[in-house]
């Protein structure tokens, strides 16, 4: 279960878009801490609002790597238009046997595939499907075990054969003939904006899933023919932005969408190792999105 985090109503509101603006690379670690002195007060430094912000994989971890009802391995999956190579975390429920099990893409945030996003390709395994996350930073040695690192070494990539990376992982995930021929993917912030990507050049996607991702341009809307479960998030201008003419380019071209805004949330707030995690609404959250996946993958 999560540690008991301090719930992101006891941080200042500006110190959490600060935050936000810090994950996603537009101010750096030393911009990040001179601009948080201002909000360090009794005796807590912005060193230490930084550590508090900052995740807890083992503590928000809630299936173990080793649990005794799962298969899980590596695979390599050769991406010929992208970087050559993408590595991936492939799991599914060890009581499976032969049984031919819906297949769900699993895209990481913007730090590649740390411990958290490989715990929530073990939740989806538990709940009855084949997951497979792959790692972006495969090209530069695998996520690195640092998250300043890590988001360092994302903002090096080249966006374009990054995108075919994660057009060989869906098409190798759905050609295994252990599936059922039926892939959905499910992605948060950067992956939630890789889900979209995808829906516009998948046809064949039966099912999206993308928690608080950048939007494509609306002229691509019309390209989507997978129904789409958006999660968004409601303090989370950055994203929510766009949404108003994408929703409205999607409703012009039929695509079967719903979108769900959780009140008072944060950007990440499904994300149980920081304190912008919302427990009620990521819960909820979570119970639409396995819901939604069994019902259009099954």
């Amino acid at each position: 279960m999560p540690r008991d985090l301090l719930p992101h109503e006891k941080f200042d509101q500006e110190l959490l878009i600060l935050f936000d603006a810090y994950v996603h690379g537009d101010v750096d670690r030393r911009g990040f801490l001179d601009k948080a002195r201002r909000f360090a007060k009794a005796g807590v430094t912005a060193a230490g609002l930084l550590a508090a912000l900052s995740p807890d994989f083992a503590a928000g971890q809630q299936v173990k790597p080793d649990d005794a009802r799962l298969k899980t391995e590596w695979i390599n999956v050769p991406s010929p238009s992208g970087y050559g190579t993408i590595r991936g975390y492939l799991v599914r429920p060890a009581s499976a046997g032969t049984s031919k099990l819906p297949a769900v893409l699993v895209i990481h945030e913007n730090r590649g595939l740390n411990p958290h996003i490989e715990d929530i390709a073990r939740r989806l395994a538990l709940d009855g499907f084949m997951a497979f996350a792959p790692d972006a930073l495969t090209s530069s040695g695998g996520y690195p075990g640092d998250e300043d690192k890590a988001r360092d070494a994302f903002g090096k990539l080249d966006q374009a054969k990054t995108r075919e990376d994660f057009l060989a992982a869906a098409g190798w995930l759905r050609a295994r003939a252990d599936g059922n021929g039926k892939m959905g993917a499910v992605g948060f912030c950067w992956g939630g904006g890789m889900v979209h990507f995808l829906s516009t050049r998948l046809p064949d996607l039966n099912a999206g899933v993308p928690f608080y991702g950048n939007t494509p341009a609306p002229s691509e809307a019309a390209k989507v023919k997978a129904p789409l479960l958006v999660q968004q998030a409601a303090i989370d201008e950055r994203i929510n932005a766009a949404w108003p003419e994408y929703e409205a380019a999607l409703k012009a071209a039929g695509v079967k969408y719903t979108a769900y805004r959780y009140p008072d949330t944060q950007h990440g707030f499904n994300n149980d190792t920081t304190p912008r995690y919302d427990p009620a609404a990521a819960k909820l959250a979570w119970e639409r999105t396995v819901a939604f996946l069994k019902t259009n993958l099954a």
